[in-house]
């Protein structure tokens, strides 16, 4: 009997993050089926950009997603951050990048296309769609891990029944702040360029989706928010307008601003007995630096890996739930942990923490190689010391340097 007859996953929760995952497991020649309350149309229909980092893009090449997903991706070569309260600002660059050449800093894409292009790839698999599926939550009403015979990722975001069912518990806080996404037209920027603007109500990002138009991430405390989500199109993009850098005006609101919680979360396993949490069903983070979709997918990419180790018989299945815990950890808590301090750092207007950050753009600015070590860590993830190693072998042989 072939490997492919006899290892199955289940996989609950069809958004981006379960879908890739079942892709990655039919990759690696497992029965897959995927699950979801919500029907095809219901996954594909929101209106959201994110930002696709480096690792992101491996792993994607890897599933063989890459190319088709290609002509939909907006590259920028251009990453502004830029601290509203002390007027200091830092720019980063292709030159900054540990993976050398290349094109961009990194990528944005709309929601919609993306997950269309993923359910046509799962359509063109033998993988068992059950989407819509009004059994979702009864049917692990009786779940019993010994009695379990296959694995299951838990993928359902971060509301997710199964955890909750399985008993496991979270760290967990909310943030005072809220986050309002809206798509926009902006005058006065580059279309390859992305903004990080810290301001003390919360940070706020500008994510270029190709010509003029651009999605706009803003944390504000939580009354602010609902305030900007009841306006209409014109005090919506008065009030924009005014927060802006001053060379960049909106022109026209595409879509209507939508306000959402910012949590920090992470589960206290990530795995028990053949049941395996990913994604936002183990971890949440505050969307800062775009890290949360890129953080989900090197949960997939893990998951992929040890699919194969199991396939080529390097391991056993049973060792898989394990050895994702193993090999996640690290990379959860220091993006959770980077992200948090960012937000606390830099959503204030203390004397103290001014200095400290009118400091580090000073050393930040005079120091390529922090340049590049810091946009590592956020484009890398757990994969940044080899990439900087090979960043700084280009860089020597480019100017000659032995």
């Amino acid at each position: 009997m072939a490997i492919h007859d006899f290892l199955h996953v289940q996989i609950r929760g069809a958004g981006l993050t379960g879908s890739l995952a079942a892709l990655a497991f039919y990759s690696s020649r497992w029965n897959v089926s995927l699950e979801d309350p919500l029907t095809m149309e219901q996954l594909q229909n929101r209106s959201r950009a994110y930002a696709i980092t480096h690792s992101s893009q491996r792993f994607l090449k890897k599933l063989d997603l890459w190319n088709p997903l290609e002509e939909f991706l907006v590259g920028f070569k251009w990453l502004k951050v830029r601290d509203q309260e002390i007027d200091r600002e830092s720019l980063f660059g292709l030159d900054d990048l540990p993976q050398q050449p290349s094109q961009a800093v990194g990528w944005t894409i709309q929601h919609q296309p993306l997950m269309k292009i993923i359910f046509e790839r799962l359509k063109a698999t033998s993988v068992n769609l059950k989407l819509g599926d009004s059994t979702f939550e009864s049917s692990l009403s009786t779940l019993n891990n010994k009695a379990t015979n296959h694995l299951i990722l838990a993928c359902e975001g971060s509301e997710s029944y199964t955890r909750k069912s399985l008993g496991i518990n979270l760290w967990t806080f909310k943030y005072k702040q809220l986050c309002l996404t809206a798509i926009v037209r902006l005058r006065g920027i580059d279309s390859d360029q992305a903004f990080e603007l810290f301001r003390s109500e919360g940070p706020f990002a500008i994510l270029p989706l190709g010509t003029d138009l651009f999605q706009i991430v803003w944390s504000a405390p939580k009354e602010r928010c609902r305030q900007l989500e009841a306006m209409n199109s014109v005090s919506f993009l008065d009030t924009l307008s005014s927060v802006l850098p001053n060379h960049i005006q909106a022109s026209a609101l595409i879509d209507k601003p939508r306000a959402f919680p910012v949590a920090w979360a992470l589960a206290h396993r990530l795995h028990k007995g053949k049941v395996i949490l990913v994604g936002e069903v183990a971890h949440r983070s505050h969307p800062v630096g775009g890290q949360g979709l890129n953080l989900c997918w090197r949960d997939v990419e893990v998951l992929y890996e040890l699919a194969l180790e199991v396939k080529a018989g390097k391991i056993r299945e049973d060792q898989l739930p394990k050895l994702y815990g193993r090999r996640r950890w690290i990379d959860v808590i220091n993006t959770l942990l980077i992200t948090d301090s960012l937000v606390r750092l830099f959503s204030n207007r203390i004397r103290i923490l001014m200095l400290v950050r009118n400091l580090g753009f000073s050393i930040l600015n005079r120091i390529p190689l922090l340049r590049r070590i810091i946009l590592s860590i956020m484009t890398e993830g757990p994969n940044f010391i080899p990439q900087f190693r090979i960043s700084i072998n280009y860089y020597k042989d480019r100017h000659g340097i032995k």
